[in-house]
């Protein structure tokens, strides 16, 4: 038998921004912060990060981030579904 209902949506948003400090996560300037974007799933945002990483290496203050938005949205997700990802 076949499952035919779709994969769960595991929401990933990848965004950055240059830091103050290389020692803190404190922006220097939020109205700059880069949404680089919503991902279905940690692979393609994985990716997204991967890139704007690379686009911004030369500057040491510039970092980029993966945010798991499906734990933010479903806290009560079980613990195999987060070993999932």
């Amino acid at each position: 038998m076949t499952d035919t209902n779709p994969p769960k949506q595991l929401l990933h948003l990848v965004f950055g921004g240059e830091l103050e400090s290389l020692s803190s996560v404190t922006f220097r300037d939020l109205a700059d912060l880069d949404i680089v974007g919503i991902f279905p799933d940690y692979a393609s945002a994985e990716r997204a990060w991967r890139a704007k990483a690379q686009e911004t290496v030369d500057n040491a203050h510039m970092r980029y981030f993966i945010v798991h938005l499906h734990r933010l949205l479903d806290p009560e997700q079980t613990g195999a579904e987060k070993k999932a990802q």
